[in-house]
């Protein structure tokens, strides 16, 4: 496992202040491109001011839209796939900084932020060059209030780790679109259907029919996120939906909003 040093100032594309403790990277990414798993001593706020990436780790997949980000703690493997072109802005923190500034609590497992427009803003100003060090300080300071009000697990599809119920997560994982069968699946992994069902709910915590909608909807969000020109009516069709209102349901049921007010179309 490939473990990252600190960011060092000739990887920052702008000549920013920061707050010791505290590194601002910008880096562009092309579509396509995989971060391998690795981890790094820091903790790291990930935010993609433009294009959608997939963060990995041991607990699941995390798809992150440009109205997330995902919050990485210290010492903790993760993979980046990216979905489109990136303009990745990335936060570090070292550990010592977040413990002496009451910010450790909370802060020691993944997840998905939603980026309102205050935390959107606040993000981006910290990479403008004419920052002083006074202003630096308080947009760090506002982002990790916001960061502590965010918190969001829609884009969320937690992965099991028992081998025989990992395998069958992956086949629908990589299939999202079809209409994927208990039995089916179980006799693929090797096991019974009771078996399978059981696995799912004590390793994701959600029924095998749940997940299934949690994984369809994420490939939802991917899509939306990346091709303007889709319409929510070939999503439902493709996703095997039996009408618009049932995949509207279903996606408001997982992120709290239709389709059409995710993709910003409404």
């Amino acid at each position: 496992m490939t473990v990252l040093e600190t960011p060092i100032l000739r990887e920052v594309r702008s000549n920013h202040r920061s707050p010791a403790g505290v590194h601002l990277v910008a880096r562009d990414y092309p579509k396509g491109m995989r971060i391998d798993p690795h981890l790094h001593r820091e903790a790291q706020l990930i935010y993609a001011a433009k294009g959608t990436m997939q963060v990995t780790t041991p607990e699941g997949r995390w798809l992150v839209p440009p109205d997330r980000a995902v919050w990485v703690p210290a010492r903790l493997e993760h993979a980046i796939d990216l979905l489109a072109d990136i303009e990745m802005r990335t936060l570090y923190f070292d550990l010592a900084w977040l413990k002496r500034e009451k910010r450790y609590q909370g802060l020691t497992r993944e997840f998905v932020v939603r980026v309102s427009p205050l935390l959107n803003q606040a993000i981006l100003a910290l990479f403008d060059t004419r920052n002083t060090e006074e202003r630096t300080e308080l947009l760090v300071r506002l982002v990790m209030l916001e960061l502590h009000q965010a918190e969001d697990s829609a884009t969320f599809v937690p992965l099991p780790r028992e081998p025989r119920c990992r395998r069958a997560a992956m086949i629908v994982l990589d299939d999202p679109t079809g209409l994927h069968d208990i039995d089916t699946l179980a006799r693929e992994v090797g096991t019974s259907a009771r078996t399978l069902s059981r696995l799912f709910s004590s390793e994701t915590q959600l029924s095998f029919k749940s997940w299934c909608q949690r994984a369809r909807i994420a490939a939802a969000i991917q899509r939306l996120s990346t091709d303007a020109s889709v319409s929510v009516k070939q999503l439902a069709t493709q996703l095997g939906y039996a009408s618009v209102p049932a995949f509207s349901a279903a996606f408001r049921q997982v992120t709290g909003r239709t389709p059409t007010e995710f993709a910003g179309k409404g």
